[in-house]
């Protein structure tokens, strides 16, 4: 069984990996994730997935698979990373009200001595209307503090989300679909990862 390894310390990627069985570790790759000057924010989370994949792999001895992922939330064209406080988390979400945005993850595969297989998951996020006593009360959980747009879709944010159009878990942070369909770009299958006999 190739081992696996994880480049994010997201909780979130961690519990959707075990969802469909994938023992892994988890090894934070310290890559920056700065944007560059004119970049899209679909290139973005592109560059920074392979970027932390790169990271870890260049650690590692060995056959091994590294994950890398990197998820941004988009409205107006303009990426919503993580609040840096309760105030910007409360204005992410003023802004999000009522609306539908985009949440874009990008994911990198890479195996030693193979190219690396990528792609990105686009889904669009409706949000219900939030009145100011809702936005401050969800804000004062905690829970928008880490999560990039402020809100957690597996989590209390649940509640105001009017509908996805796309996968679900591309929202939480790792699309599975996607990182199902990358696995044969780097010769492996879920089974192999699994530890089951084909």
């Amino acid at each position: 069984m190739i081992p696996v390894v994880l480049a994010s310390r997201s909780p979130r990627r961690t519990e959707l990996l075990r969802l469909i069985g994938v023992p892994h570790r988890v090894a934070p790759s310290g890559a920056p994730e700065e944007a560059l000057p004119g970049e899209s924010p679909r290139y973005q989370v592109l560059r920074l997935a392979c970027d932390k994949a790169e990271a870890v792999l260049t650690g590692e001895a060995g056959d091994v698979l590294v994950i890398g992922a990197d998820t941004l939330v988009v409205l107006d064209g303009e990426a919503l990373g993580q609040p840096r406080d309760a105030c910007e988390a409360a204005a992410m979400l003023r802004r999000l009200s009522g609306r539908t945005h985009t949440v874009l993850t990008g994911v990198c595969l890479a195996r030693p001595g193979r190219p690396h297989a990528r792609g990105v998951s686009e889904s669009r996020v409706t949000f219900h209307p939030m009145n100011e006593e809702e936005i401050a009360a969800y804000v004062a959980t905690g829970e928008p503090m880490d999560k990039a747009g402020a809100y957690a879709a597996q989590g209390l944010g649940a509640v105001f989300l009017a509908g996805i159009e796309g996968s679900f878990h591309n929202v939480v942070g790792f699309p599975l679909d996607l990182f199902y369909r990358l696995l044969p770009g780097v010769g492996l299958s879920l089974p192999d990862l699994r530890g089951e006999k084909k």
